[in-house]
């Protein structure tokens, strides 16, 4: 694992421990020598993350479609920055270049961006790990929703099982370093009641 890519939000949130636990996350990176690629944006969570990667000597990779370069403002003195044309050419490369994904707080990109790279994984298009980082128990609720698509039988429990949680970066990093992608027969249960 070599490149990760973090989907978080563009906002810095209502909450201060939104903050701090980017900051741990891009300190973390660092400290492991894991280069972060990103949305490329200087404001909000996303570009606190990547401004902590540089300041601690680690390697960014942003990717901006040049449409938000305005809204969001492109991040200075990246090892990289990607401008494209489009969220779908954004979307492709940064899953090319990822080794692991990881969603922080965030809204609806950042969800859908999320969720894109996990159904990919459900669908054998990668083995990459995929998780969440639950900062101040932001995602509970999702948690608890997946659990329910589960029990509802619209998702299976080792695609539920797919879906790596942690408390802290440290945590969540060492869980994405050690996951073994599942040897998947089927993506879907045909079963009907």
């Amino acid at each position: 694992m070599k490149r990760i890519c973090v989907f978080l939000g563009s906002s810095s949130g209502a909450q201060r421990g939104y903050l701090e636990a980017t900051r741990d996350l891009g300190r973390e990176l660092a400290r492991r020598q894991l280069t972060l690629v990103y949305g490329g944006g200087n404001v909000g969570l996303m570009g606190e993350l990547a401004k902590t990667v540089l300041k601690e000597g680690g390697e960014v990779i942003g990717i901006i479609p040049q449409p938000l370069m305005e809204k969001e403002g492109r991040q200075i003195g990246l090892s990289e920055l990607r401008v494209v044309a489009s969220m779908h050419e954004r979307k492709a490369q940064m899953s090319e270049l990822a080794d692991a994904f990881i969603v922080l707080p965030g809204g609806i990109g950042t969800l859908e961006e999320f969720f894109e790279v996990l159904s990919w994984a459900q669908l054998g298009f990668h083995g990459k790990p995929c998780g969440v980082l639950n900062v101040c128990n932001y995602y509970e609720g999702l948690i608890r929703f997946l659990d329910h698509v589960v029990a509802e039988g619209f998702l299976e429990e080792e695609h539920r099982s797919m879906l790596l949680v942690g408390e802290t970066a440290r945590e969540l990093l060492s869980e994405l370093a050690a996951y073994r992608s599942p040897a998947l027969k089927r993506w879907i249960n045909r079963q009907q009641i």
